[in-house]
């Protein structure tokens, strides 16, 4: 069994933020990732507001380059899923599928997954025309009627960056105007491609093998039409990817450390992004907060990552 002095959950730009800091601090430090290094930043086309990049940079090299940095100061990336945390005696005991490890210290940086909608056809045709993720998909649509579920800067943006590809698309958005930042929808509306349905819901996505139309409900008037279309992308916000909080420790493992979660299931941490469970600490899109960007993440790991070296001094 392996020892360390902090474990970073999550190989995002937070989860490499927090693993430079504590690298560089000379902590024996491991990240932990299940899925895709670089999170969602991962599969963006396009990064405009990071600092330091004056011109667009795509999200894949952005992560690259993290990458590079965690690789030069020595923290290593384990590809591998967290199944429980178990405190035990001022440590923490990390049951992973294949291997367990023990450190002194935690910082969750493990993000958000996109939310789905919840409708009929939804989960029987994921991966046949409905999809999460316009940079991986989107050139699978080439020529081809497409929709994109949403109306914040990720929506707005992608289906933008769609138009590139498809033979038109759809912007399908509940409200009667965007939430995007302004910039993003002034590109939106100079796309000729790109088509928008207000006041709109998604009541069922149509199709036997691959995506073939959505039945759409109109919220003002309540007419119900239905959209032939060959692909649907959906945007509609975020969910935590706090699962491995809520399972239960085993009776005899110890003193359960409960992480606090606010309503939607986000973790709530103090100024020093210190969770509810002294030694686990939070940062990144995982966090009850009102702003999810790049920016703030990374700086949210670092401040993280230095507060869990001061804690581990301590201990």
């Amino acid at each position: 069994m392996s020892t360390y002095d902090l474990v970073i959950l999550g190989a995002g730009p937070a989860g490499m933020t927090a693993g430079i800091y504590a690298a560089r601090a000379g902590l024996k430090a491991v990240l932990i990732e299940k899925a895709l290094v670089g999170g969602q930043v991962a599969t963006t086309y396009s990064v405009e507001n990071y600092p330091g990049f004056p011109e667009p940079i795509p999200g894949p090299e952005l992560v690259n380059r993290m990458q590079q940095q965690l690789d030069r100061f020595g923290a290593p990336i384990l590809m591998s899923e967290l199944e429980r945390i178990i405190p035990q005696n001022k440590q923490f005991l990390l049951q992973l599928n294949q291997q367990e490890l023990i450190c002194s210290a935690l910082i969750i940086a493990t993000g958000a997954s996109p939310a789905i909608l919840k409708v009929p056809g939804e989960g029987r045709l994921r991966g046949r025309g409905v999809s999460y993720c316009a940079t991986c998909d989107g050139p699978l649509f080439r020529d081809e009627p497409i929709a994109v579920a949403g109306g914040g800067n990720s929506a707005v943006e992608e289906a933008v960056y769609l138009a590139r590809f498809a033979k038109s698309v759809s912007l399908i958005h509940r409200r009667d105007a965007l939430r995007a930042d302004k910039y993003i929808q002034e590109m939106a509306f100079a796309e000729p491609k790109l088509h928008f349905i207000w006041d709109t819901v998604v009541e069922e996505i149509l199709g036997g093998e691959s995506v073939a139309g959505l039945r759409l409900r109109n919220k003002k008037t309540g007419k119900v039409s239905v959209l032939d279309i060959s692909g649907l992308f959906i945007y509609v916000g975020l969910q935590p990817n706090t699962q491995f909080l809520t399972v239960s420790v085993p009776e005899d493992a110890g003193t359960p450390c409960p992480v606090k979660l606010d309503e939607h299931g986000f973790i709530i941490t103090d100024r020093r992004f210190q969770t509810s469970c002294p030694g686990i600490f939070a940062a990144g899109d995982v966090l009850s907060k009102d702003v999810r960007q790049i920016a703030n993440a990374v700086g949210e790991a670092a401040s993280a990552a230095i507060m869990a070296r001061k804690y581990i001094e301590q201990l």
